[in-house]
């Protein structure tokens, strides 16, 4: 007897595109709106729903889950969990992140009822396109679902923007469509970009032979040209790491990563010069990439203030290619896509200067015509092993700093772990502290457009996730004030058994990063005490492990203030037979009030200064 497929319903209709785009995990909250697609959801058993303690923690796990895998979804109840959501939606649709925001609003014969009576229920409000107006200012496609018959055409429409756009889609289901009958799926989504035709061919034709001749128009002292690429969020976007390799070891052109591009390609490339962050850079990589090198070429870099680092703009000698154009200094070139620049201003180098006729380690050059540093190391190789090498010498009495702390996960991520982990980073000091972590492709997560404090404790549910990173353990680096924002969101680390490893940096219960950008004079000493508002209720962070743990789902916490402490922990999770490492783990980090990263000293006020204050 040949099976009767069994009807097709709105929810199973969704439930199946879903599945088609790869998406294996669905976060959010339930209510009782979205309870019948959750259903739905569970009898087809391709994707699984997490519940997150707070909707906002959902939308953090989507957004990275969705960096790391292509595409991502969360799922929330009317208004109430909906406008938790918004927040993460807003900064996925800043940062260029694919993530279906799903939003299950009350049913037809309610808003029938409202219309007629101005009888509210549950989570109504009297604007009826409340959620639908405000998810249309941070999504590329926003869709009410009132009618079964129509719901296909609007979310595979939705989806395919999600897809075309690479940015969040918004669909608004009512609570008793779900069950209705609808055509199944049928043709495949296909993203649609937008095309390359013969109209475009000029215009990256010019570009191109722009950012020749600017290479060409500023040479070295030694006639030689000196161009260095800047590569940027987009060629992770736009999945372009793969060119980007391919651009540089063809040329040999040297290149640096933005914060927010950090890892999107192996950083043990011998290009790689470092993370660019303006003024915050390391000393070393600022010097090369704005001192030696004649001219940039940002590959889809965003000029944002976290990449430029205390720079307000680009100069005269930059190379901007993102958002669909390309600057080269004051001209612009608009509807040059970044998929098709790559391989033809690869080629257009490797013609002009031959294969690898760009190759330089401007970092061994720089220190040969400028002289070496104090006792920094005068050739690129050298410098990254004195990295990756910082190890904190085994004495009790030294208490951790920031970079202290950095330098050591280096060597530890570098020498000692065999396991793979990705770096999770959070707003602020974690952020600038962790970008000069050494790390394989794929190893870095963080927002650095938005910068929703707490963003890091969440994100790390959708990296351990996806299927790409799967088994990679997550690490997170978050502030105290940041933690307090998100930390319930641990309890998902607990429950799914996930083996992460969250540093929260307690520098004296208060947001240091607050203080740093409005009286920065308080990290020079001219203040004894921060600003009022600046300071958090102290917690013992490490403790909440106990809170969440449970019989059969364990989870951990420490405390550490030296470098032999942390000497100690590290080794500890090295070792796989080691309790510490069968759950998730909350580590205390406890810093001094008046330390901050080395990156960031650019800020604080020179003591000559102070004394002539």
């Amino acid at each position: 007897m040949t099976a009767i497929e069994p009807e097709c319903t709105v929810a199973r209709h969704l439930a199946l595109r879903l599945a088609e785009l790869g998406i294996t995990h669905l976060f959010g909250v339930p209510g009782n709106h979205l309870g019948p697609f959750l259903t739905a959801l569970r009898a087809e058993g391709d994707v699984e729903w997490v519940g997150t303690p707070t909707e906002g923690g959902a939308g953090q796990a989507a957004d990275a889950y969705a960096r790391v895998h292509g595409i991502g979804a969360a799922a929330v109840t009317y208004s109430v969990g909906a406008f938790n959501l918004l927040n993460a939606c807003g900064g996925a649709y800043v940062e260029q992140v694919p993530l279906v925001a799903i939003n299950a609003s009350p049913p037809y014969e309610q808003w029938q009822n409202y219309r007629a009576l101005g009888l509210l229920t549950s989570h109504m409000s009297p604007r009826a396109e409340s959620n639908l107006e405000a998810y249309r200012q941070v999504t590329v496609d926003a869709q009410v679902i009132s009618n079964p018959g129509l719901a296909p055409g609007q979310i595979d429409a939705a989806l395919t923007a999600c897809l075309s756009e690479r940015r969040p889609v918004y669909l608004e289901v009512m609570e008793d469509l779900w069950d209705e009958p609808c055509p199944p799926p049928e043709a495949p989504l296909v993203r649609r970009d937008r095309p390359f035709s013969a109209r475009n061919q000029p215009m990256l034709d010019h570009a191109v032979q722009a950012v020749l001749a600017l290479v060409e128009e500023r040479p070295g002292p030694d006639g030689r040209p000196r161009p260095i690429v800047w590569a940027g969020e987009e060629i992770d976007r736009f999945r372009l790491g793969g060119q980007l390799t391919d651009l540089v070891e063809a040329t040999g052109v040297p290149f640096c990563t933005t914060v927010g591009a950090k890892a999107v390609v192996d950083e043990d490339l011998p290009q790689f010069h470092g993370v660019y962050n303006g003024k915050a850079s390391h000393p070393d990589v600022h010097a090369v990439f704005k001192e030696w090198a004649t001219c940039r070429i940002g590959l889809g870099a965003w000029s944002t203030s976290k990449n430029l680092g205390g720079e307000q703009c680009v100069g005269d000698d930059w190379v901007m290619a993102a958002r669909g154009g390309v600057s080269v200094g004051t001209s612009y070139f608009p509807d040059v896509q970044l998929e098709q620049l790559l391989p033809a201003l690869q080629d257009a180098l490797v013609k002009a200067y031959g294969s690898g006729g760009l190759e330089a380690d401007y970092y061994a050059e720089a220190h040969a015509h400028h002289g070496p540093r104090g006792h920094r190391p005068a050739a690129l190789e050298h410098h990254r092993a004195s990295l990756r090498s910082a190890r904190s010498a085994r004495r009790h009495g030294e208490h951790l700093t920031y970079d202290g702390v950095f330098d050591r996960i280096n060597h530890f991520l570098n020498h000692e772990t065999g396991e793979d982990w990705t770096v999770v980073s959070d707003a602020a000091f974690s952020l600038i502290g962790s970008m000069n972590l050494s790390l394989p492709a794929g190893g870095f997560l963080s927002q650095v457009s938005w910068l929703s404090i707490g963003w890091s404790v969440g994100a790390a549910t959708g990296a351990a996730l996806a299927p790409e990173r799967g088994e990679a353990r997550p690490m997170v680096f978050v502030g105290d004030g940041a933690f307090q924002e998100t930390c319930q969101e641990l309890s998902t680390h607990t429950r799914l058994g996930l083996r992460s490893v969250v540093f929260v940096m307690d520098n004296g219960h208060f947001y240091g990063i607050e203080q740093m950008l409005v009286h920065p004079s308080y990290y020079a000493g001219r203040d004894h005490e921060p600003d009022h508002y600046n300071v958090l209720h102290p917690w013992h962070y490490d403790r909440l492990a106990d809170v969440f743990a449970g019989r059969e789902t364990p989870a951990n916490g420490a405390v550490i203030a030296h470098a032999a402490e942390l000497d100690e922990l590290l080794e500890r999770l090295s070792d796989p037979t080691d309790p510490l490492n069968a759950g998730p783990l909350l580590v205390r980090v406890r810093l001094h009030r008046h330390d901050y990263p080395r990156a960031m000293a650019y800020k604080v006020p020179k003591k000559k200064e102070q004394g002539n204050g």
